[in-house]
């Protein structure tokens, strides 16, 4: 593992405000920080414009692709980083061994700047150097090429790959003869994607922005909209400012839903007024979020027995259910038969919080629901988000105005990446439209997720991985076990913008290929190119960059991947070099294959672009029984983390991996987390202080952390400072990428194999350096 920065930070109280002027300090702090050249502080005024470009970080969606001045602290962070004035060149690598640059902390690689040149590994040196493009690609193709078998390729995509460059990369990789595609999703919305297409016919949004301004109720599960999605607050604060109920469910009750200043609003920021956001926080134990939503649906169904001994009006819409749903009696059942006693024991939450959040439901006549990572990366993921959208039906609550679904997204274009075909499930419907388009028979059986892929390279069967940018290697869970995977590849290539860990742990063969950013002028012969992407409410918009290129041997995701193309495949039967001179091409092709994107660029041509509109938002269900489906899901009593408790009893606690402020994903940006108080660190864990005082520790304490897994295998992130923090009994907090090495290859989510990195059973020891130097001074 490396070694991080030695830490030098203080923990305090914040209590101002989410955003508002720190917000804007921070912008300021950032362009500073990346050395911004003052020619490009432009750019921010173009962010999420209808003449300017897409916000390169989060999925949060724009009202019309905005009209009005408006970015977030997020987005100057990410626009910051790819506008920086600081280069990583040649002769940067000529003083670094990746040996040396391993000892860095991910915040340090961050701070080098911009990539500039494309790179080879030389082990004889251990160093990069440089490389012609043509030779690089001919290098990916010589090894792709002399594969027995092309499963024995992965090929891993990040959430800010464009359509355009995700359906070209889908395209070649199903033509070298895989579905082998692990991509960020695996980590993140899986089971949103594998659970909500059972009960309502689609993994996606059925709302709109225009809903939150009519919705009664907004019920927030397991997300911080403050640091991950900070223009999310100006809806909420919009919601709240006309009375609409938003209730936070979460472990932690994060600053952003206690009070919000907006800064796209002058009078807050003059009076240094703020929004209460939040009406209610309902805070179940880690993994306690299923028994929490079965005990809202039991609740509601109590009360519709009670209406109907009494001749009330119904709680449940009974037309929504006698029209368009199936197996509600067996759903119903199943709720009155379950214990209370149960249902408070496993979620955590008290009854009479439960009883709460059922009357703020049941009064509200239009309620959204939306969810993060907090919901999603748990075992049982896929059963609680089809209970979720089972207890939205109840009430009608999916496929009408001021309602639905809303699966909050993290990177900006994760969505869009899926509907363009990077999915290691595909259905037969698409490979039969994709093989007719192009001429070939595409591969039929089931590809690699991201642990599939990582436990594929451990045995040996997977010798090459491609990366369509994102950090893979600090991303995937057990760290020491991913990297020794990645080591074992005879070539890793890595498509980014700027260095990062998975750079350096590499295979035999490595190539480090630098790309454009998406703030960035993408000229081909001579034309700039827009790129689109689809958000988080299914809406497609085109974009172009802004600022001149860091280096003129940048090149576009898209002509990377008609590059690797061209010089694997040749161009017999697809000339990729003709489809990345002109992106319209490209988005021709992907009408011809893809629902939803008739009349592709006329449409995405005009302002805001266009929706694809899932047919669940019209109450039109694409599932098994042609209904919206609910189904009957039990309690489960015999989890990991319970047979943890059975063998360590009140000594086990459970851990959630978590971004700080200052953090987008895996991508560093400072060692600050202000919102919760925490200035310089990143090595600290939050700790209930009861929970602390029981273990015997002292407040600031150093500890070491072991996770608590079936395998034998001993999993431990050492030296961590325990700060005393407001989050439920028996669970911790820490972030990631730092605790991931806790989390097991093989834990992860049902049905979804996402890693169950939001509930980790674990273990707290006084730290061992504190215990050697005890001891040294005795």
């Amino acid at each position: 593992m490396s070694i991080p920065t030695p830490e030098k930070g203080h923990v305090a109280p914040y209590t101002h405000p989410a955003a508002g002027w720190g917000a804007l300090k921070q912008v300021a702090v950032n362009l500073i920080k990346e050395k911004v050249a003052g020619g490009k502080y432009k750019t921010l005024f173009k962010q999420n414009q209808p003449d300017g470009f897409d916000c390169p970080g989060c999925a949060w969606p724009d009202r019309q692709h905005a009209s009005t001045f408006e970015f977030c602290e997020n987005g100057v962070k990410a626009v910051a980083a790819e506008a920086t004035s600081k280069r990583v060149t040649p002769a940067f690598f000529a003083e670094h061994t990746v040996t040396a640059l391993m000892a860095q902390s991910d915040f340090e690689l961050e701070q080098h700047g911009r990539l500039t040149h494309p790179m080879v590994y030389d082990a004889a040196t251990d160093k990069y150097q440089p490389v012609a493009w043509q030779d690089a690609f001919q290098l990916i193709a010589r090894h792709l090429n002399q594969l027995d078998d092309p499963n024995a390729a992965t090929f891993y995509t990040s959430g800010r790959a464009s359509n355009e460059a995700a359906f070209l990369f889908q395209l070649f990789v199903r033509m070298v003869g895989t579905n082998n595609f692990p991509d960020c999703s695996n980590m993140c919305h899986e089971a949103t994607s594998r659970g909500l297409p059972v009960t309502v016919g689609v993994g996606k949004a059925t709302v709109l922005l225009d809903d939150f301004q009519l919705t009664d109720a907004v019920l927030v599960f397991g997300q911080n909209p403050a640091t991950n999605h900070p223009r999310m607050l100006n809806e909420l604060r919009d919601c709240a400012k006309r009375g609409a109920a938003i209730v936070s469910i979460n472990p932690l009750k994060e600053r952003g839903l206690q009070r919000f200043t907006s800064p796209q609003h002058v009078s807050e920021m003059v009076t240094g007024q703020s929004t209460k956001i939040a009406t209610m926080f309902v805070r179940p134990k880690l993994a306690g979020d299923f028994a929490l939503i079965k005990g809202l649906g039991k609740r509601v169904i109590e009360l519709d027995d009670e209406a109907i001994a009494t001749g009330s009006k119904r709680v449940v819409d009974v037309d929504f259910l006698a029209e368009h749903t199936a197996g509600f009696e067996a759903f119903a059942a199943d709720l009155r038969a379950e214990s209370w006693a149960d249902i408070v024991a496993e979620s955590g939450v008290p009854r009479e919080d439960i009883d709460a959040l059922a009357d703020v439901y049941v009064k509200s006549e239009r309620t959204i629901a939306c969810w993060g990572m907090g919901i999603t990366q748990h075992k049982n993921s896929v059963s609680t988000i089809q209970l979720l959208s089972n207890v939205m039906m109840l009430r009608g609550n999916i496929g009408r105005p001021g309602a639905g679904l809303m699966p909050v997204r993290g990177h900006s274009n994760v969505q869009g990446d899926r509907t363009m075909g990077i999915e290691e499930q595909p259905d037969e419907a698409f490979l039969d439209r994709l093989g007719a388009a192009f001429d070939f028979e595409p591969p039929r059986a089931h590809g690699q997720d991201v642990v599939a892929a990582i436990n594929a390279m451990l045995a040996g069967k997977v010798k090459v991985f491609i990366g369509l940018g994102g950090n893979f290697s600090i991303a995937t869970p057990d760290t020491p076990r991913t990297w020794e995977a990645l080591r074992q590849c005879d070539l890793t290539v890595n498509i980014a913008t700027k260095l990062n860990r998975s750079h350096l742990v590499i295979g035999k063969d490595a190539l480090l290929l630098p790309t454009l950013g998406r703030t960035e002028i993408d000229l081909q012969n001579g034309v700039a190119q827009g790129v689109t992407v689809e958000d988080s409410v299914c809406m497609v918009h085109i974009s172009y960059g802004m600022n001149k290129p860091a280096s003129p041997e940048l090149r576009s995701e898209t002509a990377i991947v008609a590059g690797m193309a061209a010089a694997t495949l040749g161009s017999d039967k697809v000339d990729w070099h003709w489809y990345a001179q002109d992106y319209a091409r490209i988005r021709d092709a992907i009408e011809k294959v893809i629902p939803g994107f008739e009349r592709y660029n006329e449409r995405v041509a005009q302002p805001g672009g266009f929706h694809l509109t899932p047919a669940s938002r019209n109450r039109v269900w694409r599932t098994a029984s042609g209904k919206a489906q609910f189904l009957v899901h039990a309690i489960d009593k015999d989890t990991p983390i319970q047979r943890a408790r059975a063998r360590y009893g009140d000594d086990l606690l459970v851990m959630m991996t978590t971004r700080s402020h200052d953090q987008y994903n895996t991508t560093i940006y400072g060692l600050d987390d202000r919102y919760r108080g925490v200035f310089g660190l990143r090595r600290v864990v939050f700790i209930n202080p009861a929970d602390r005082a029981r273990l015997g520790f002292a407040e600031g304490e150093r500890v070491d952390i072991t996770s608590v897994w079936e395998d034998g295998v001993t999993r431990h992130a050492r030296d961590f400072l325990l700060v005393d923090y407001d989050i439920p009994a028996g669970c911790l907090g820490a972030y990631y990428p730092e605790t991931n090495p806790l989390v097991p290859l093989e834990s992860i989510g049902d049905r979804s194999g996402t890693p169950t990195s939001k509930s980790i059973p674990v273990l707290l020891a006084r730290a061992a350096s504190v215990q050697t130097s005890a001891q040294a001074a005795a």
